[in-house]
């Protein structure tokens, strides 16, 4: 686990999905947008993202309610046309906390909880959904090597 840092992070064009569902959709959802954006020929600008739109209290209760807020995206390099269940937008940017987790994605907690002990530390709020870019793809580098930047940020 790295050191937590702030980045001024630039606005991004992505195309987008959110339902309620569970956590375990994110894969699947990036699969159809990718799958999309592949359809239009378009040039995929970046890695894909979870935005989890729950405080860290809320996360566990409403994915073993089924009833999460999941939100993923990836950043193109032009806007394309969406559909009824994917669209373009521009994702925020502005300043944010960072941190990179390595190893799988379900160990991510110790991250969290370090990541939002610096925000409390360093006297910052949370002013916006936090993160994940997955820098690495799972069906490439086992488990224990996959990257994730979890961002939340910050004011």
């Amino acid at each position: 686990m790295s050191e937590v840092s702030i980045s001024d992070i630039a606005p991004q064009l992505v195309m987008g999905m959110r339902k309620r569902g569970t956590y375990a959709e994110i894969r699947p959802m990036l699969t159809k947008i990718h799958k999309h954006i592949g359809s239009y020929g378009a040039r995929i600008a970046g890695p894909p993202m979870f935005i989890c739109h729950e405080t860290p209290k809320e996360v566990v209760r409403v994915n073993l309610q089924h009833n999460a807020d999941v939100e993923v995206a990836i950043p193109v390099a032009a806007e394309i046309e969406g559909n009824q269940e994917i669209t373009c937008y521009e994702l925020p940017g502005g300043p944010m906390a960072r941190i990179t987790h390595q190893g799988p994605y379900e160990t991510s907690a110790a991250a969290y909880k370090k990541l939002f002990a610096w925000i409390a530390e360093n006297h910052k709020k949370v002013a916006g959904p936090t993160r994940e870019v997955y820098r690495n793809d799972p069906r490439k580098v086992p488990p224990e090597e996959l990257l994730t930047d979890i961002y939340a940020p910050v004011t």
